[in-house]
């Protein structure tokens, strides 16, 4: 049996590159074990390279001017290690279980005046190398020539693997320096590269490997802060639930017992001389402009709600485990192809029911409202990883494969969703009969008006998950792994009981000043959340990272604008529905002869 093991030998920085990555990984074929006996070879891979703080700008490893084999042999991706910039190949390092091995050389180097000059310029190298998916932090002030590898083992399994520098000096990188191992003459510097391989025997079982994260990943040591975090929200919560309670037993308690005076009337003929939310009951119901966008945002946001939470739900059941690299990538993708039957299904069926007519332009919108930005976004980014050999730039196959993912799955469901939606479809629930004219609005307060309530409706919600936002973010662009995702189940939950509380008290707001332009409102309310979120991807690119660069930033801001815009799309959404079943039940509980 061959085991797979990703790893970067010294590194030597080239181009714009203050801090070189090394991506070491130690791989079971497909997630399961793998067993092998003593004598076997352990394949190790090179990956990539790139600034420590750019962690998105990466390069091929043998971009670089360091050992390589005569013929680069490249291991097969999966498409979510290949959308996370993977590009495995062979390396020169002989490994073999149970088998130790001390300063076995791996290659001479001899390194131009150009190489050796840029190595002058860039000497304080850091190394960040994932060997087993453990992450190992090594900081290069020169040029290492020997690695000492570490690698535990149980049975006929590996357990964790690192790498260490410890027990040897860097070489010093001045043009004209001597030390062992190198010498300097007209074409160059010349540097002889080793490593030594060292097993260790564990009592972990491989199916527990990851504890060893524990002991290197920053979430269980903040594990408190998570905990004051949700504390801090259920507060949040609980004062909002609070709020409404009193709304709906005490404020519209006395509302029903005011309206519901004159037992006579009916719906059509109450008293002229009444105010608040009553007297808009020919009109609450009138529906909206621009129906067929309205339908689409709902039927996205419906989409985006079902990707969350079954992402969530995987990632509880264990299917995203730190050693599958990509894995939350790929059901990304195949979740978001086979959902759009839910955006399909929820935008038409709605679209139907309001009475729209051009259901077909509405199931093209439906499919187009997020995977047009998102492929202008992607077309941007991927140009700019493209022109600057990154290899985060997709290959052609990948790219004809995603495509093909939507043009064969993604909107043939939409299509079929919105068929079905159409079909099903009933009536529109409306207690209340809509008048042919509009009744005229009373000019509004500043603190009614829509920037307001927006500004209020994003912000509460996002002070929900703020603390946690920090955390998601420093996975995403940093190298940390997510693996509290119980407590994210928590937060995600509040975010949605913030956004649902939020929503009925500024509905009761609304109509209590006889505007009854809610439709729109609804999503723009709590769907500025978006806008805080994006806000503070910009103020955590400024002030909590170190990123920078044309490549970097691109991506960032792009993907950050993208992220803020689903959770527009998806928290607009639960918005729009509580208001909808807040504004039914007010108005279905007035007494109406």
């Amino acid at each position: 049996m061959t085991a797979r093991l990703e790893c970067s030998g010294p590194c030597v920085a080239g181009r714009s590159m203050r801090l070189c990555v090394l991506i070491l990984c130690l791989l079971p074929h497909f997630g399961w074990t793998v067993s092998y006996k003593p004598g076997d070879p352990v394949i190790l891979y090179v990956n990539k390279v790139g600034p420590y703080h750019n962690p998105q700008e990466t390069y091929h490893y043998y971009t670089l001017p360091v050992c390589r084999p005569k013929e680069v042999r490249h291991k097969a991706l999966s498409l979510g290690e290949v959308l996370d910039g993977d590009r495995m190949a062979e390396s020169l390092y002989n490994i073999r279980f149970k088998e130790n091995t001390e300063r076995q050389t791996l290659c001479k180097l001899t390194l131009s005046e150009k190489e050796v000059a840029m190595r002058i310029l860039f000497t304080n190298v850091w190394d960040l190398i994932f060997l087993a998916s453990f992450a190992i932090f090594i900081q290069q002030v020169g040029l290492w020539t020997h690695l000492d590898l570490n690698i535990e083992y149980n049975g006929d399994s590996v357990i964790f693997a690192n790498v260490s520098v410890k027990d040897v000096k860097p070489e010093p990188l001045e043009e004209g320096g001597g030390g062992a191992g190198h010498g300097v003459g007209s074409g160059g510097l010349t540097v002889t590269h080793t490593y030594s391989v060292r097993w260790f025997e564990s009592t972990l079982p491989h199916s527990r490997r990851a504890e060893r994260l524990r002991d290197y990943s920053f979430f269980p040591k903040t594990l408190e802060i998570h905990w004051l975090s949700i504390i801090n929200s259920l507060v949040l919560v609980v004062l909002l639930l609070g709020f409404v309670i009193i709304i709906l037993m005490r404020v519209l308690k006395n509302d029903f017992a005011r309206y519901n005076v004159e037992e006579d009337g009916s719906c059509d003929d109450l008293d002229q001389g009444d105010n608040g939310w009553k007297i808009i009951h020919t009109d609450v119901f009138r529906f909206p402009p621009y129906k067929s966008l309205l339908c689409a945002v709902l039927g996205v946001g419906a989409q985006f709600l079902t990707l969350a939470t079954g992402i969530i739900v995987m990632a509880l059941l264990g299917m995203f485990n730190v050693h599958r690299h990509g894995a939350i990538n790929s059901a990304a993708i195949v979740l978001y192809a086979l959902t759009s039957c839910v955006s399909g299904y929820c935008s038409c069926s709605f679209y139907t029911q309001i009475q729209g007519q051009r259901w077909v332009w509405n199931i093209i919108l439906t499919s187009a409202l997020f995977s047009a930005p998102l492929f202008f976004t992607w077309s941007v980014v991927n140009s700019v990883h493209w022109w600057s050999g990154s290899t985060q730039a997709l290959p052609a196959t990948t790219v004809l494969l995603l495509l093909g993912a939507w043009v064969l799955v993604g909107f043939p469901l939409t299509v079929i969703g919105g068929i079905v939606g159409k079909n099903r479809a009933g009536n529109f629930q409306a207690p209340c009969r809509t008048r042919n004219i509009p009744r005229q609005i009373p000019q509004q307060p500043w603190y009614k008006h829509t920037a307001v309530h927006m500004a209020i409706g994003g912000f509460l919600p996002f002070s929900a998950i703020s603390v946690e936002l920090y955390y998601i973010f420093a996975t995403a662009w940093g190298r940390e792994h997510y693996t509290l995702y119980g407590i994210l189940l928590c937060v995600f939950a509040i975010l949605l009981s913030v956004v649902a509380c939020t929503s009925i008290a500024l509905t009761y707001f609304l109509l209590s000043g006889e505007d009854y332009r809610w439709w729109w409102r609804s999503v723009l309310s709590t769907g500025s959340t978006g806008i805080f979120i994006f806000v503070y991807s910009l103020f955590y690119y400024h002030n909590r990272s170190n990123m920078s660069g044309l490549v970097q930033s691109v991506e960032f801001c792009g993907y950050s604008l993208l992220t803020a815009f689903g959770f527009s799309l998806m928290l607009g959404t639960v918005s729009f529905w509580a208001y909808l079943a807040f504004i039914r039940y007010i108005y279905r509980s007035l007494k109406m002869d």
